[in-house]
């Protein structure tokens, strides 16, 4: 006779028969401890790290006051910028009546360049009519009237790199080039003049390859959204148009809410890369990947592996090997004969088409 005595612990069971105990490992407990093993951690290289310094660098600005106050200030402008259209449209019509300009482009239908001059200008100085005090160093007093320079186009690169930083980003450029080198001057190297000439091309500053000048950039939709006909020469700074004091305090007002879009894209680029220069010397210390998931979820921050296997996936689909060879490959400048060969197989092919 035999008794028996089972007992499960971990992967074992016992059976005990006549005073011998034989251990028998249960199958389906073994398969369950396969199932359980540790995964394997995944090790961190430079690509991946900067895929994971992006995602946090995302988290930082998008919950951040500082990208908060930037996009107010664009909205800000926004409103403004329309109010201000009509409000120099009326302080401009006040000093030069619709009627004048009528008359002159009649003087230069009919005599030409002598008939008188007119621009359709979106830049305009406008003047307090409020005279200040000041006293020169001779203690001598004497009036003064403040003047601002309104631009509607012809905007300045530092404010459109600002306004246009998120479509910037999504092209896989560095919209903060400048704001980062600050007035270091002697840190401009060949990333910077790389990033420069990237981010002036997407704007549409600087020379361009469109001959038939078809594209439309950034720059070319603000030099063309507003412009008024005024009497003079194509010199802005020759006319200034004097305003009340209220209408000039908006438009010091207006000027302001423009710099502050450069000021808050400043503000929130040093307050999160004062945070990513921290987190890039931690992500250098750590060696797999669940290092930086732990600081994550710390920092309730959604961080899934799906963003490296994203990550290399496309980097495998752009260097794929026939991808890669026609990356690799010289263009064979074609002959003139080659390309009459070419132009006629075209136009053979359209009238058969035709027929």
């Amino acid at each position: 006779m035999f008794s028996d005595k089972l007992t499960n612990e971990a992967d074992i069971s016992y059976i005990v028969l006549d005073n011998s105990i034989v251990k028998h490992y249960n199958k389906i407990n073994l398969t369950k401890g396969k199932k359980m093993e540790k995964q394997k951690r995944i090790t961190l290289n430079a690509d991946k790290r900067k895929v994971i310094a992006d995602v946090f660098q995302d988290h930082f600005e998008s919950n951040s006051k500082y990208h908060k106050a930037w996009q107010d200030a664009k909205d800000k402008y926004t409103v403004m910028r329309n109010q201000a259209k009509t409000i120099m449209e009326k302080l401009i019509r006040k000093h030069q009546p619709q009627e004048d300009v009528d008359t002159i482009r009649a003087m230069n239908n009919k005599y030409g360049s002598s008939g008188g001059e007119l621009y359709h200008d979106d830049c305009f100085y406008v003047t307090n009519e409020v005279p200040k005090i000041v006293e020169d160093y001779h203690g001598n007093k004497r009036e003064e009237h403040d003047d601002v320079h309104i631009k509607f186009g012809d905007m300045d690169k530092d404010f459109l790199t600002s306004w246009y930083r998120d479509e910037i980003k999504a092209k896989g450029l560095d919209a903060d080039y400048e704001v980062r080198l600050g007035d270091n001057y002697e840190k401009r190297n060949p990333t910077y003049y790389n990033s420069e000439s990237a981010v002036n091309k997407f704007l549409g500053f600087g020379s361009r390859n469109d001959v038939s000048n078809s594209v439309m950039y950034p720059k070319d939709e603000w030099d063309n959204d507003f412009k008024l006909w005024v009497i003079g020469t194509s010199y802005c700074h020759s006319r200034k148009f004097v305003a009340d004091q209220e209408t000039f305090k908006f438009f010091e007002s207006f000027k302001t809410a423009q710099q502050e879009v450069v000021r808050t894209h400043q503000a929130m680029f040093e307050h999160v890369n004062k945070k990513m220069e921290k987190l890039k010397l931690g992500l250098k210390s750590y060696r797999y990947f669940d290092q930086a998931k732990d600081l994550a979820d710390k920092l309730n921050i959604v961080l899934n592996e799906s963003v490296l296997d994203a990550h290399s996936s496309m980097a495998l689909s752009i260097y794929s090997p026939s991808n890669l060879a026609d990356l690799l490959t010289d263009e064979v400048e074609q002959t003139r004969e080659e390309k009459i060969a070419i132009a006629k197989q075209l136009l053979q092919e359209q009238q058969n088409s035709l027929n």
